[in-house]
């Protein structure tokens, strides 16, 4: 018979069953048990349980125009990384992934914008995707729609089927998430870029203004310079003039025993003249390599990557050989947008380049 049943709390998770038996079997005492336990520890186990939103994807509205978002996704697309997963536990990322117009792994998508996908086949067991196993196709598709003239729809999906059964596993939101993070950093470095380029044509701008302004002024001290020449050089009449007024003044000094000096000459101006333009033209050449050696940059040895954006992982546009000379259009602490001669456009790391001598 059975006396006394009942719980006792340990904390928060977990419980303690006991029993007081009198007068009743051993084996029907240890079942009862047994059974209470198994029962309270479903019960708990279902009460902590993390539910995960498989397959639910993501959607976000980017307030930037659709050319420009894809733009960067394509960019992340073609880097061979899918994030927010990886196959073992040192790895950071899956790797080797390459960019496809269509795969077998999603349905074919028919509701309009821009589709572009990142595929890694051959995955081995990768984290984050329900009860996922075995080797695998992992997929990941990118959906770009414009919502007006201003403002992006982006629509990020991962899955991964397996090769052997064709079991398809939804992903818990860990690659969408991630994928977004690295889409949106790149956005905001455009952004910053855009905003830098205007400020530097604004800078520009001023600066040619004001060499203008200087410009116009040096031409009116030439003017004025030239008026004060042809003013200190007499022509023949009032050359004339003069030798009368001196030989009046000549003979009135006779009569007055008076001595007169005779008036200054004039020093000629063209040496002055010669000597301002000289140090003017001095000025402005090293006005000039000053100049240069702020905008100028020779790429180190053994050469450097011209990149999409300043970033490790973005795609590289062409290879810089060492000593290629690249004119600096945006500086960043550890990043510099540069241009080449033939009018490429990209980012170098700093401890890349060195100053043009």
């Amino acid at each position: 018979m059975i006396t006394k049943i009942g719980f006792r709390g340990t904390g928060r998770d977990g419980w303690r069953v006991f029993a007081e038996l009198a007068d009743y079997p051993r084996c029907a005492a240890a079942f009862l048990l047994l059974l209470l336990v198994t029962t309270v520890s479903i019960s708990a186990h279902g009460r902590d349980k993390k539910v995960l939103q498989y397959g639910a994807g993501l959607i976000v509205n980017i307030p930037l125009p659709e050319p420009e978002v894809e733009q960067v996704v394509e960019d992340i697309v073609q880097n061979t990384i899918i994030r927010g997963t990886k196959e073992y536990n040192k790895d950071e990322y899956v790797a080797n992934a390459v960019a496809a117009t269509a795969t077998a792994a999603f349905a074919p998508w028919k509701q309009g914008g821009k589709v572009l996908y990142k595929v890694r086949e051959h995955a081995l067991d990768p984290r984050n995707f329900k009860d996922s196993s075995d080797v695998g196709t992992l997929a990941v598709r990118y959906v770009v729609q414009p919502q007006g003239g201003s403002n992006t729809i982006l629509r990020i999906d991962a899955i991964f089927v397996e090769d052997f059964r064709r079991v398809s596993h939804a992903s818990d939101g860990s690659v969408e998430s991630a994928e977004y993070k690295d889409i949106q950093d790149r956005l905001n470095a455009v952004e910053l870029m855009k905003q830098e380029t205007a400020e530097a044509l604004q800078a520009k701008q001023e600066r040619a203004a004001k060499q203008h302004s200087t410009s116009r002024n040096g031409e009116s001290s030439s003017v004025i310079r030239s008026a004060d020449e042809a003013a200190a050089t007499p022509d023949t009449e009032s050359t004339g003039a003069n030798s009368e007024s001196a030989a009046r003044q000549e003979t009135t000094s006779e009569r007055l025993s008076v001595p007169v000096e005779p008036p200054a000459t004039l020093p000629s101006a063209a040496p002055e003249t010669s000597l301002a333009y000289e140090l003017t033209g001095d000025a402005l050449q090293q006005h000039i390599t000053d100049l240069r050696r702020q905008v100028v940059r020779l790429v180190k040895k053994p050469g450097a990557p011209l990149q999409s954006a300043p970033f490790h992982t973005a795609t590289t546009i062409q290879s810089l050989k060492p000593g290629t000379e690249i004119l600096v259009v945006i500086t960043t602490p550890y990043w510099l947008g540069v241009e080449t001669h033939e009018g490429e456009h990209g980012w170098v790391r700093r401890d890349e380049l060195e100053l043009a001598p």
